[in-house]
Parts: structure tokens; sequence; C-alpha cells
């Protein structure tokens, strides 16, 4: 995400439930998605003045895309790069930030600076539930069996809506971030994930030791660097994880640093970076069959525009 978001209060508190709890024990790599079509487009417009940041692709070939400009959320069809607004958000000050989807077409959006946790039918548009954190800036999301988890990036505190066995969300708790977490003064927690066995948690650090990666532990919030050797993740924003490999988006380096990882993900060793002449500061990337996905934010356009252009790119996934 951007750096130039206001700031709000701080939100702290504790949640305790065992890593069992929370993640349902050990964490598999999904069963593939049939490839993408040779002629599906691997680039393709989103709307004028959209200002799109997270993007979160289900069961379907269907790209859900937020917007910062007024919480909207745009769905494109992968096959053919067309789309629609399918929810209209709150409006000006009500971010739609990091977003995933679930199996039963509920999206969890991260409401940026107005700290707010949405929940969205992506069937019908409706806001199903609205929480205030209080929180200074909700960023990204990741969904685990038990819970929805999502970053602050001005606070050291994680978020955690708690889902039932059916996936319904119930009360947030905050869980604050100890160990080795060094909290900016600046933008520092951005994009989330979980670890291949799935014990934990993974947070980008954009701050600590020049930009890393965290293994927090959910139970109490005690956060570990994670040995990635010599690289950094100074502009490290959203992550994915598809079986131990690690996909993390360098927004302003226009960039994909993809690592290889442990089981526990307490270290990881780089395999390549991804570079594409089309990317225009890339936040966020998910996957459909052999392709990442990617939103181009634009960041470097101060002042967005009504009439600025944007898009979605496709790249080969290693």
């Amino acid at each position: 995400m951007a750096r130039s978001f206001a700031r709000r209060a701080l939100l702290t508190g504790g949640a305790a439930l065992t890593s069992a709890a929370l993640f349902g024990g050990t964490a598999r790599a999904a069963a593939p998605h049939p490839s993408a079509g040779a002629a599906w487009p691997r680039r393709f417009p989103l709307p004028d003045g959209f200002q799109p940041e997270g993007i979160t692709i289900g069961a379907a070939p269907y790209a859900y895309f937020g917007s910062l400009a007024d919480g909207d959320i745009y769905r494109a069809s992968l096959a053919t790069g067309r789309g629609k607004v399918i929810a209209e958000g709150p409006g000006p000050g009500h971010a739609a930030v990091g977003l995933r989807i679930d199996r039963r077409g509920r999206l969890f959006v991260s409401g940026g600076d107005s700290g707010e946790i949405r929940v969205v039918d992506a069937r019908t548009g409706e806001t199903e539930q609205v929480y205030a954190t209080g929180g200074a800036f909700v960023n990204d999301v990741i969904l685990t069996p038990g819970a929805a988890w999502f970053t602050d990036s001005f606070t050291a505190v994680l978020y955690r809506l708690a889902l039932d066995r059916h996936g319904r969300p119930g009360d947030v708790t905050a869980v604050a971030l100890t160990g080795d977490w060094e909290q900016g003064p600046d933008f520092t927690a951005n994009g989330i994930e979980r670890t291949p066995d799935g014990s934990a948690l993974l947070v980008v650090n954009a701050y600590a030791d020049g930009g890393g990666l965290m293994r927090v532990d959910p139970r109490t919030g005690t956060a570990r660097a994670v040995d990635l050797g010599p690289a950094r993740l100074p502009n490290g924003d959203g992550l994915l994880l598809l079986g131990r490999t690690l996909y993390a988006v360098q927004q302003w380096q226009n960039a994909i640093d993809v690592f290889h990882l442990d089981a526990a993900g307490t270290r990881g060793t780089l395999i390549t970076r991804i570079t594409d002449p089309r990317f225009r500061i890339p936040t966020t990337v998910a996957a459909w069959g052999d392709r990442l996905y990617l939103p181009n934010a634009r960041f470097d356009v101060d002042p967005p525009q009504p009439d600025t252009e944007y898009d979605a790119v496709a790249v080969d996934r290693v």
C-alpha cells in the first residue's frame, strides 16, 4: 500500500487461541486451477479512476479488485478481461485495500484508514458486516480455517476476525505484535500469509532490518524474523504462498521476489525475481492456473485523477 494515508488512533489488545484451533492442522497447497487459455488476455483494463490495490481469485476464473477511492469492488473475467462493479463501496474515506474471497463467496475487505473490516457477499454485492476496529490503517488479509487475519500498517497489532465452522464471521479481537517486531515511524506491516505447515502467520515488516518478513505466533503475537539471507523487502506488499513457494510483490521496484520456504516458514531462499515492462507499481498478487495476476496501483500518479487509467496484468508462475 501507499505511504501517504492519514494515521489514526491505536488499538491494542490480545487474543490467545491454540495454533491447531486457528489453522486446523497442517496447511496444504490448494489443488491447482485449470490453466488459463492461451487466448485469455494477459492485460486488461480496470475502470478509469478506480485506484486498485487488492486482488483475490476464488474457485472460478474471476478476479476481484478493491478501490482505494471509494471502496467499490470490481469483478473481471480472466477469460475475457471484461468486468463490472459488483459491490458499491461506502464512499471516499472508506477504501477497499486487501481482500480475500472464501469458498462460500464472501469477500473479506480491509478498510484502510477508515479502520474498518467489511464482509461482502460477492454474489449479491450486499455488505453483510462492518467492524470498526479503531485501527490506524487496516491493510491486508489472509483467511485461515478459524479466522480472517488483518494487518495494520501503523500499529503493532493484527486483527483476528473469528470464523465458525461454516465460515460465518463472529467477533474481532486485536493481537499485539511483540518479540522481534519493530514498529517504524511510517508504514510498517503490509502483506500477510500462512506458513507452509499452517502453524503460524507471515507478515511483511517494511521497517525492521531494511525490510523483511516476520513469522508470527497467532497464540501470542510473538514475531520472529524469517531468515531470507541477504534478500530484503523494503517495498514488500502483497504475499502469495503456493506450496512452499512465496511470491512477495515489491511495489516500487516493479517486481515480484520469489522465495522457497522451509515448512515452518522460519527460513527462505530467494529463487528469482519476476519483472515485466507492463508493471506500473503492482501491489498484490493472486493466481489462476499457471499465471499470476496483479493490479497496477500507479502510486506514482499523485494525486490520481478521475480519468487516470488503470489495468491488471498476468505473468507466468515460477
